[in-house]
């Protein structure tokens, strides 16, 4: 068994690039001291995510190239660390809400998000590629916000042979009728319900990192947790910034969830062609 420390993080990260990588280099170092080989940071760690969400958008978030000094600086905050972090990618001649994973100084991980919400798609192109990496601490794969509402995300990673899924979000509270209590808004509850059951059906373990604060017209939710392969909060933070931590044996942790009932094995993907369109 080799126990693996999950680190978590709820967060705000503006547009102030040098104010992120501060902030970063201090949640990395109270990780460490945590015993975290994993640090799971939120969507938009570089640079912020959009201020509104209705496609009119007027201050972008930096757009960096994936081999950008940016990222090389983020590499080399915590080389013996395996973390991840969202950002803005550009090619060149698109942008994407993207997300990278990087250990010994270089990237090991990448996603695109594939699922847009409301207006994103006025800012950002879509993903095309879900896929699963291998990583120090176990077979991994990432996901960005919205992309953990669909459940066959997820069931593709583990598919792919994730272990271990990092959800980096910048989730807010609703826009509309929303609670006076962001603790008991709605989707807030989204977010936690989410969170679990991509954890159990899949029987996985499930770091989710997310914004918190507020920025522009958004108020996002933080809840930064880990979730165990039977879809026990192993961790969690509240609505403000945090991290949440946890030990796992990913190895142990996803055999004993699977070693009676195991949801991949007892598959009938025959039964669902009809409904897989």
């Amino acid at each position: 068994m080799t126990a693996v420390g999950i680190a978590a993080v709820s967060h705000h990260f503006g547009r102030d690039l040098e104010q992120n990588f501060w902030d970063i280099e201090e949640i990395v170092s109270r990780a460490r001291a945590l015993g975290a080989d994993l640090v799971v940071l939120p969507e938009a760690s570089l640079g912020g995510y959009l201020s509104r969400l209705d496609g009119a958008e007027s201050t972008l978030p930096p757009a960096l190239f994936r081999d950008g000094p940016e990222i090389e600086r983020l590499a080399k905050i915590a080389p013996e660390l395996v973390v991840c972090a969202g950002y803005c990618e550009t090619d060149g001649q698109d942008r994407y809400n993207s997300a990278i994973c990087l250990h010994g100084g270089s990237a090991i991980g990448h996603h695109r998000k594939v699922h847009q919400p409301l207006g994103e798609s006025a800012s950002y192109k879509s993903g095309e590629e879900i896929a699963a990496f291998d990583t120090p601490v176990g077979r991994m794969g990432m996901l960005i916000c919205y992309d953990k509402a669909f459940p066959e995300a997820a069931r593709a990673l583990a598919m792919d042979g994730a272990e271990i899924v990092a959800s980096l979000s910048a989730w807010p509270a609703a826009r509309s009728n929303p609670h006076p209590e962001i603790a008991k808004d709605r989707w807030t509850l989204r977010f936690d319900l989410f969170d679990q059951a991509r954890a159990l059906e899949n029987q996985i373990i499930w770091a989710s990192a997310n914004q918190s604060g507020n920025f522009g017209t958004l108020r996002f939710v933080g809840r930064a947790k880990v979730v165990s392969p039977g879809g026990e909060v192993l961790a969690e933070v509240g609505t403000e910034a945090g991290i949440a931590m946890a030990k796992v044996d990913p190895e142990a942790d996803l055999y004993s969830a699977r070693r009676a009932m195991c949801h991949l094995r007892d598959r009938q993907p025959l039964a669902y062609q009809t409904a897989t369109s």
